[in-house]
């Protein structure tokens, strides 16, 4: 038998900053880990840490902002344990936000008023039914246009994450549409109520009823409505918000930077004083302002527990020195940061390239060339990444790469689950779990031939007067062209609604059914069937429907490939990625393209400082992505489409002024015309090509 190992050991591979904090006391503990720094690794140390010194498992709460991450964190501190034959981690409650809050709130949420068989409706179907309750306003036939469902849901989940009146929100993200105040404030008022009827709650309103619970004070864990299960003895007359705190001895909390105001309250209500609680993050990697996070949650931990204690992480695993001296600097003229000095023991390495470019196809021209010559000296396409800030400005690079039959994945666009055909799937599952359903019941209704929206409404209305029973549905006459399916429509929810078979058999029944309407309303019909049939084949993984329902809701995979596991080894493909999308993930070679004024930062993100800086820290999370090569590319012009040989000229991005040049290798890309024998001349700074390229541009 092995000899077990001591704690002392498993800290043994920690550097003396990571050590430090996975060894912390009880106080409040803020873990400011630089890109690459190996914070994951500290983070499954302190859990780990924490277990072997007596905290039990089931009293530790690791929060983070997937499933999968929680999920990788707890099996890699299970493995630390099992060296040391401890038992392990495996009742630690870890999850996302949303996950943790459906849990409590199936657990407690009587306290407040919440039925127990609640649903929970992701930010599509939270569009669809903000749309029903607008469209029920008569709000879509006004004589000024009026917002649209995605822009309306986007000022009401703002509004609540953000703990903002809505005449804040409108002023100062959304001022286009306070003309509209008073019919937005009707259209919320209606959707809420719209909710509560139907039995749904959105992703906001699990952090909203979750913060409830914390602080509502006239709901006490023995109050009737509340059935919690059996509490701690002694335990009975507590406030449900104490009984919720006396849960956790521990938080943890991954990403730090990354939470709302909604979640830092719900973080402070749950650990007044900071005992037990350590937060993880990087002020620097703050990039997510449009989904209401705030960076000030983190620059102000220490105002929130003045007796904090900072640990930083500076050694960084990922990149070389030479990329680490351009992207300390790049975030070195931040305007407010913790002060970290990222350095590398791999001093050895390329400095990053920036690389100016003719135009648009010039770029992808550069980069193709780059990406099959790394490929060519054993750099697998998997292992390269071309980073943009927004989704079409990849495009013709896209053209460009099926010419050369380089295969890619794209990245940060639809998600599989958002995608029309598996939404029409689910919905068939989500209206016989929960008949009051209006956003699955008018999705699925038009489906069939003959039925349009007017008459979906009308059918839903019977339904719900009905109490959700189908057989109403069984005597309406359809019309003609749906006279066939009709009862076989009725008849397969019906038998879903009372069915004792495996999810997916059920799946089984409801794809069969469905085929033949996928065919008749979508191109694309094959890759959208071998969809629906790879949804079956996981669907075995859930315990029931309503269990798969709640976690493709919270968690959804980002494509097939999340559902079918890692791809095969012998597959290879670029990737391209936004750069939100690919905030966590790391490549040998790196491709940033467009860092121009106007794309980095966008043009749309320049009203206000804050927004700037916010375009700074997303522009030096696409630098610190690379690990040994990082190319910068910037055209020199943009041409208007459709507009002949319209152009403008382009600048180099403001996030890359003359002062920090130095960090950088300059190429400019030889064109065909120059005369040479085909090579690109990327040697650097070639001072008499740059000037024949300058007296070219004045002709065009």
């Amino acid at each position: 038998m092995a000899e077990l190992a001591t704690i002392d050991d498993l800290l043994a591979g920690l550097n003396s900053q990571q050590r430090t904090a996975a060894t912390h006391g009880e106080g409040p503990l803020l873990i400011v880990a630089g890109a690459g720094t190996g914070k994951t690794a500290t983070l499954v140390h302190r859990v780990a840490w924490l277990i072997a010194g007596g905290v039990d498992p089931s009293r530790i709460l690791l929060l983070t902002f997937t499933r999968r991450a929680a999920a990788e964190m707890l099996r890699r501190a299970e493995i630390l344990l099992h060296r040391l034959g401890h038992p392990g981690a495996g009742r630690v409650w870890g999850g996302t936000y949303h996950a943790i809050a459906t849990r409590l709130l199936h657990r407690y949420g009587k306290a407040i008023g919440l039925p127990p068989d609640f649903a929970v409706h992701d930010r599509a179907d939270s569009e669809d039914l903000m749309n029903v309750v607008r469209t029920d306003l008569n709000l879509a036939k006004t004589d000024k246009r009026f917002p649209k469902k995605g822009t309306c849901m986007a000022i009401y989940s703002r509004a609540v994450n953000a703990r903002e009146k809505l005449e804040s929100v409108l002023e100062n993200h959304f001022p286009w549409c306070e003309d509209w105040r008073e019919e937005l404030k009707l259209l919320f008022n209606g959707y809420v109520d719209r909710k509560e009827a139907a039995g749904v709650l959105d992703y906001d309103d699990l952090l909203l009823y979750w913060h409830a619970l914390l602080n509502d004070e006239a709901a006490s864990a023995e109050s009737p409505r509340l059935q919690p299960g059996p509490l701690p003895k002694g335990e009975g007359k507590k406030r449900v918000g104490d009984v919720v705190r006396g849960l956790f001895d521990c938080i943890l909390i991954d990403e730090f930077q990354d939470t709302n105001t909604l979640q830092a309250e719900i973080l402070y209500a749950l650990s007044p004083e900071g005992k037990g609680l350590t937060v993880v993050g990087d002020d620097a990697q703050s990039i997510y302002a449009f989904r209401a996070a705030t960076v000030r949650n983190i620059l102000d931990f220490p105002k929130h527990y003045p007796g904090a204690t900072i640990v930083t992480l500076e050694q960084n695993y990922r990149s070389t020195e030479p990329i680490l001296d351009a992207t300390n600097q790049v975030i070195a003229l931040a305007r407010e940061r913790y002060t970290k000095n990222l350095w590398s023991e791999r001093t050895e390495g390329q400095r990053p390239v920036l690389v100016n470019c003719e135009d648009d196809g010039d770029q992808a021209t550069y980069v193709i060339r780059r990406i099959l010559e790394h490929r060519e000296a054993g750099i697998d396409l998997r292992r390269q990444a071309v980073l943009f800030r927004a989704s079409h400005h990849s495009i013709l690079l896209e053209a460009e790469l099926a010419r050369a039959n380089i295969p890619f994945h794209k990245y940060g666009g639809l998600k599989f689950i958002e995608t029309a055909h598996v939404k029409d799937l689910m919905a068939f599952l989500r209206l016989a779990e929960n008949p009051r359903d209006m956003v699955a019941g008018s999705r699925l209704l038009p489906l069939l031939p003959g039925v349009g929206p007017g008459k979906a409404r009308q059918l839903m209305d019977a339904l719900l007067a009905a109490g959700g029973n189908f057989d109403v549905w069984a005597d309406w006459r359809p019309p003609a062209a749906a006279a066939t399916l009709w009862p076989k429509f009725v008849s397969l929810l019906k038998s879903l609604v009372r069915t004792a078979d495996e999810l997916p058999v059920q799946l089984n029944r409801v794809r069969k059914f469905y085929a033949p309407l996928l065919e008749g309303k979508y191109d694309h019909v094959e890759p959208r069937l071998r969809d629906l049939e790879q949804l079956e084949l996981i669907a075995s993984r859930y315990r029931n429907r309503a269990r798969m329902l709640l976690e493709m809701t919270l968690d959804p995979p980002s494509s097939t490939q999340d559902l079918a596991g890692p791809p095969q080894l012998d597959d290879d493909y670029l990737v391209l990625s936004t750069i939100h999308s690919a905030k966590g993930l790391e490549w040998d070679a790196v491709y940033v393209i467009h860092a121009a004024d106007g794309n980095i930062p966008s043009d749309m993100a320049t009203k206000n400082p804050e927004e700037i800086e916010e375009e700074r820290r997303l522009f030096y999370v696409a630098l610190t992505r690379a690990k040994n090569w990082l190319y910068v590319c910037y055209p020199l012009r943009y041409y208007y489409p459709g507009r002949s040989d319209r152009h403008t000229f382009a600048q180099r991005t403001r996030f890359l002024p003359s002062a920090l040049l130095h960090c950088f290798d300059q190429c400019v890309p030889e064109t065909p015309d120059a005369g040479d024998d085909g090579a690109d001349g990327c040697s650097a700074c070639d001072a008499s090509r740059q000037v024949r390229r300058r007296i070219r541009e004045l002709w065009g």
